[in-house]
């Protein structure tokens, strides 16, 4: 079986990790704890993966440009009259910072020692504790939202998700899922950490894509052109569809099932790197 899934063709491989990083990027599951998995599965490993698996979350980055077309052009329209808007970008650009300044002095590192499936693994399992204690805890549960809607979050808001969003440099551990149960900690409504969640990947993921894209340009030649193509199309409508289902999910249910599905998801890692039964490589 494992055999087979190494033996795909290239593009078929690009395709179907494009489709894990469109579905697990918004979700508090770790897109790119599942791009390392799934790589290690097909076989498609490296320098080179690596940079396919940052480069094709840009793919992601476009759904919520395109779902959010109205409102963000409201927003650049508006940079230059309407305070709303002003406020609304600042906020994003500071929770975008933190993250971006350590991705910056530290991505090299975190890249070398944890882009690894059992470090991975651990942090599914230890993430899925925090969204159970958050979930369960009545410090949180069933406490009116301070903060009901992304326009009335304050600066200081958007940093306190911004700093949440550093624990997501740790690969396993979820961008979405660190900024929306951040979000839920620091008083945002469900829906308002989500939505943030969702503007604050257009800074991070076009910001993590061109820096790593440039960085590592000497790895890339025109035969990679079709590869990566694929990668972010099929990122994009599975992305797409991922944030509409989302959005109706948060209105009705909360982040428990995740939850158990990262810690089995850790488990069966875990206990089949312990065996041998599946060899485990990035």
């Amino acid at each position: 079986m494992l055999e087979s899934l190494t033996a795909l063709p290239l593009l078929v491989k690009a395709a179907l990790l494009g489709l894990v990083e469109g579905l697990t990027e918004f979700l508090p599951i770790s897109s790119t704890g599942h791009l390392i998995l799934a790589g290690s599965l097909l076989g498609f490993t490296g320098d080179k993966a690596k940079l396919f698996g940052v480069a094709i979350q840009t793919g992601a980055m476009l759904s919520v440009i395109w779902y959010y077309r109205e409102r963000i052009t409201r927003v650049v329209t508006g940079l230059g009259s309407d305070p709303a808007a002003r406020r609304f970008a600042l906020n994003v650009i500071v929770g975008f910072l933190p993250a971006a300044v350590l991705g910056v002095l530290f991505g090299k590192y975190i890249k070398a020692f944890l882009f690894n499936p059992v470090p991975v693994a651990i942090a599914f399992i230890v993430g899925a504790l925090v969204i159970l204690w958050v979930e369960r805890s009545p410090r949180f549960r069933g406490r009116p939202p301070r903060v009901a809607d992304v326009d009335a979050m304050s600066t200081l808001d958007a940093l306190k998700l911004g700093l949440a969003q550093c624990f997501a440099l740790i690969p396993g551990t979820s961008r979405s899922g660190a900024t929306i149960i951040g979000g839920m900690m620091f008083g945002l409504s469900r829906k308002a950490a989500t939505e943030f969640s969702f503007f604050l990947a257009i800074p991070t993921l076009i910001g993590a894509g061109a820096y790593d894209t440039w960085k590592e340009r000497g790895l890339l030649s025109a035969d990679d052109l079709g590869l990566f193509a694929v990668g972010l199309a099929v990122s994009f409508v599975s992305a797409l569809a991922c944030i509409r289902w989302l959005l109706r999910y948060v209105s009705s249910h909360d982040f428990v099932p995740f939850a158990w599905y990262r810690i089995a998801f850790g488990v069966i890692v875990l206990v089949t790197a312990y065996t041998g039964i599946v060899d485990w490589r990035a």
